[in-house]
């Protein structure tokens, strides 16, 4: 077993109330495991923004169809990209909307990059990029 290190933080009341009910939301057995997981999510965050290393992910995001050819202003994007492109998935959301998952594969860098390119499109709602390092520099 992993040797633990115990330390002592002073935070707000409110900021604590806040972060217990996080806690309960999220169904974590004690604060701890609760810490243990969001240091572990931002160390991840900034290995991959700062890295050169290969990461996987996903770009999901919304956008109105009935944008004048912003289908065909994706599509192009994503053809540029071919090679950080694992698949895609395509939702009707409804008569305007659809959404759109892509897999990705590559460097973090050309990855945001193709992410920066779809959100600035006309029409693009709402885009989220989830991405994770495929290193061993975080540990469990």
């Amino acid at each position: 077993m992993e040797e633990l290190a115990r330390f002592g933080i002073s935070i707000p009341k409110e900021l604590l109330k806040a972060f217990d009910d996080y806690i309960e939301r999220k169904h974590y057995a004690n604060r701890s495991e609760a810490i243990r997981d969001l240091i572990r999510q931002k160390l991840v965050e900034e290995e991959w923004r700062e890295s050169k290393e290969e990461v996987v992910g996903v770009i999901t995001y919304l956008y109105d169809h009935h944008k004048r050819e912003l289908t065909d202003r994706l599509v192009e994007i994503q053809h540029d990209y071919y090679e950080k492109i694992i698949t895609t998935q395509h939702l009707h959301v409804d008569h305007h909307r659809c959404l759109e998952i892509i897999l990705v594969r590559g460097k973090a860098n050309e990855i945001k990059d193709l992410a920066d390119k779809i959100q600035a499109q006309k029409g693009v709602l709402h885009l989220n990029l989830a991405l994770t390092t495929l290193g061993k520099s975080i540990p469990s």
